[in-house]
């Protein structure tokens, strides 16, 4: 079996290594937007290709066409999937594709009032990244069922993990408390992100699965938590309606929901690493602070 990965980022490349540390890969490949970052990859034994979603990579497309399962996780653009855009062709000859994933958002829901949802819940997106991923999602589902070969669809929560966590923010004196009563987010440790996609690689499972924490949170309640881990005074809380802030970061918080996980742990039959952002935030503390 051979892996291919389009977008060897953060939680990507978790992924990559799970499976590699497997051992039931021959070989684990993908893509990244520059040169220096496909060689810091190659030291991790991963075969690494540049591709910057605007053309075909012209290296890539051997290893996609010996390529048993394929993971996409690069954000489509308005016309559609990068990967499918410009290495269709490619997929299309791979002759021992056995399973595809598509790393998604839990943005695709939209706005629930805070109230909980699983995959049942319709799709009413609240921006045009979110309406791109309904439609991607769907391009893979009808290319997987195409090809005949099992697809899954995971819809991540806000990704957090060493590296990328409150404690950066906190360090960096970029941490804000913005305060928008009765908000809730999910959010995931890219170490449940690598062992539940290596899972569903190996089960090649079919199907769309939410992949978020046990316990949607407030954000300033993170924030807080964190600071007291850190022993530094937490940032001043500030009011939604008054808070300065980018267009993208207002999005985030016009989708309020609480997303249930219970389908993937059911499919898998595993519990999550960290089931809440305390755990995660704790592995992330002992790791940087041994």
């Amino acid at each position: 079996m051979n892996a291919f990965f389009f977008g060897l980022g953060f939680s990507s490349t978790a992924a990559a290594m799970r499976m590699r540390e497997s051992g039931h890969y021959a070989d684990i490949g993908g893509t990244v937007r520059s040169a220096e970052k496909a060689q810091l990859l190659r030291v991790k034994g991963l075969s690494a290709h540049v591709f910057d979603g605007t053309a075909p990579g012209p290296t890539l497309g051997p290893d996609l066409r010996k390529s048993s399962h394929v993971i996409f996780s690069i954000a489509p653009g308005e016309e559609g999937d990068p990967a499918l855009l410009h290495h269709r062709a490619d997929l299309d000859a791979a002759e021992h594709l056995q399973w595809l994933c598509y790393y998604s958002t839990v943005g695709v829901y939209g706005d629930f009032g805070g109230a909980w949802i699983d995959e049942s819940a319709p799709l009413v997106p609240r921006n045009e990244r979110s309406d791109r991923r309904v439609l991607a999602e769907q391009a893979w589902r009808d290319y997987a069922a195409e090809r005949g070969v099992k697809l899954t669809i995971l819809r991540l929560a806000g990704i957090y993990g060493p590296g990328r966590s409150t404690f950066d923010k906190l360090a960096e004196g970029t941490s804000r408390r913005v305060v928008k009563p009765g908000q809730v987010f999910n959010r995931i440790h890219v170490d449940d992100i690598g062992r539940v996609t290596a899972l569903a690689a190996a089960a090649r499972l079919d199907g769309t699965f939410n992949l978020g924490d046990d316990e949607p949170a407030p954000p300033q309640e993170v924030i807080a938590h964190a600071a007291g881990m850190m022993g530094v005074e937490p940032p001043p809380e500030i009011a939604f309606e008054t808070a300065e802030m980018t267009p993208m970061q207002r999005s985030f918080y016009t989708d309020n929901k609480r997303v249930s996980n219970a389908a993937i742990k059911t499919a898998l039959g595993i519990q999550l690493l960290y089931p809440t952002y305390r755990e995660g935030l704790a592995a992330i503390y002992e790791e940087t602070h041994p």
